[in-house]
């Protein structure tokens, strides 16, 4: 098997570390080429900004297999069953890890019968995840619905094993081309050219990763139970990016966190997050329809708004409600928000202004450089009521007394909306209270520069539970 071909098909593990497939295929075979299959279709006005991250990552994760001899292709189908057939005739042999989404795992089904059927040499790897999620579930063999059960139940399977050795990549493979011709990595980018401030914010190498969540774990871990909530301080870890495309292994993170000494509160809140990643994942494959519309049914009958102004204002981070806007805008100018920030802004879309959450998951498919199928699904779906152990539909964050609680100089808000900047912080959280006397010795006129609210705080809330009232009966 040394001298056959090996392709290692790349997915969302531009790492090197704990990257199963990588590590089989260049210690079993001389000649290893990696091919990224880019789907064009599955990225156009869906996932733009994800575009870039990958083009990045392609651009870094070369030069990291430049330097074990691995060639890296890239490939533009809209099929993955024609990339197989195709190639499978070269004599090669295939390894990719898994991704847990129910079409790639159905298609991992399908192409295996292919495989064995043409007598081709292939493995397929547990992809970025802690346990297969079939290990884990109720005692009579069910899914769990509930997260802490799920955790508690998730979290003792996981410690009983033994960390995977790492098995490192052999640099004495010998580099091979395999594709007719390779797609170009610039042909990844979007079209539009709002992804180029992304730069600013991120760099999206494995080794960047690493130190992010390296820095992390030493300095500010500790203070992750209460900092994780205030969005104008560096409290989270934002290994997110990192994670979603697999730079790190979430067994990594793990492993780095357990070299924790003092396992306070802070570490527990931040490993009871990767256990919602775990649960997310979880949930999408027990009950896959919940990718198309509600896990709860009775939210089928639920009297969506369709406003197409008040949800282009929403985007736009202009609906009057500062510490709305600030993370809307924090989403388009970074490709990033924090996760305070995407429950409040969730909040407000489904029940102040009453749109369907779908529309908030595409909007934050397209925008997020994080963007997980499970992760995104499974959160606005907490956020709107409709999910598994969801928030109920009757708790509607306050936004004004969010951003009071949360961000009590205005110091986020302030970075964000630029308008806002010489508020003072008795009305940074709702600049409509400020008179006419007020507005002008801070030079700002509230409904030119600056919108009025979109929606009344206490009417939007009244008609939400009495929309979320007409489900119950």
């Amino acid at each position: 098997m040394k001298s056959n071909p090996a392709v290692f098909w790349l997915r969302q593990d531009f790492r090197t570390l704990r990257n199963n497939a990588l590590s089989y295929a260049s210690n079993n075979h001389d000649y290893v080429s990696a091919i990224y299959i880019f789907k064009k279709k599955d990225f156009e006005k869906k996932r733009e900004a994800q575009k870039w991250w990958i083009h990045e990552s392609l651009k870094n994760f070369k030069t990291e297999l430049d330097k074990l001899n691995i060639n890296l292709e890239i490939i533009n189908l809209d099929s993955y069953q024609n990339f197989f057939e195709k190639y499978s005739k070269n004599h090669v042999s295939f390894y990719w890890n898994k991704i847990y989404e129910p079409n790639f795992l159905s298609f991992d089904e399908k192409i295996s019968k292919y495989l064995q059927e043409k007598n081709i040499n292939f493995k397929i790897f547990k992809g970025n995840i802690l346990n297969e999620y079939k290990e884990v579930t109720k005692k009579d063999n069910t899914p769990f619905k509930v997260f802490t059960p799920f955790w508690n139940t998730a979290e003792p399977i996981y410690l009983k094993k033994e960390f995977r050795k790492e098995i490192p990549l052999k640099k004495t493979v010998k580099k091979i081309k395999i594709l007719d011709t390779s797609y170009k990595i610039e042909d990844v980018l979007p079209k539009e050219k709002w992804f180029q401030k992304f730069k600013n914010y991120w760099d999206p190498s494995e080794k960047k990763g690493l130190e992010l969540l390296n820095n992390f774990v030493k300095i500010r871990i500790k203070d992750y139970g209460e900092n994780r909530d205030i969005p104008g301080v560096e409290g989270t870890s934002k290994i997110s990016p990192y994670l979603s495309h697999g730079q790190i292994s979430v067994e990594t993170a793990w492993e780095i966190c357990e070299k924790v000494k003092n396992k306070s509160r802070g570490y527990r809140k931040y490993v009871n997050e990767l256990g919602w990643r775990e649960f997310s994942h979880s949930l999408i494959n027990y009950f896959p329809n919940m990718l198309k519309g509600n896990l709860r049914k009775e939210f089928d009958k639920f009297p969506w708004v369709k406003n197409s102004k008040h949800l282009k204002a929403w985007k736009s981070g202009l609906t009057g409600y500062p510490i709305v806007d600030a993370g809307m805008r924090e989403l388009y100018e970074t490709g990033w928000m924090h996760n305070r920030l995407r429950m409040i802004t969730g909040s407000f879309l489904v029940k102040h202004l009453r749109i369907h959450w779908m529309e908030g998951e595409k909007h934050f498919r397209n925008c997020l450089l994080d963007f997980n199928e499970a992760n995104n699904v499974a959160g606005w779906q907490w956020i709107a009521g409709c999910g598994a152990d969801a928030a109920p539909y009757f708790r509607i964050f306050n936004p004004i007394l969010q951003g009071e609680k949360f961000d009590k100089e205005g110091n986020y808000v302030k970075k964000w909306i630029p308008e806002l900047k010489n508020i003072p912080k008795e009305f940074i959280h709702k600049p409509w209270e400020m008179n006419d006397k007020v507005q002008i010795n801070f030079k700002i006129k509230i409904g030119k520069d600056y919108p009025s609210p979109l929606v009344d705080h206490s009417k939007a809330r009244q008609e939400a539970l009495q929309a979320f009232s007409k489900i119950k009966k």
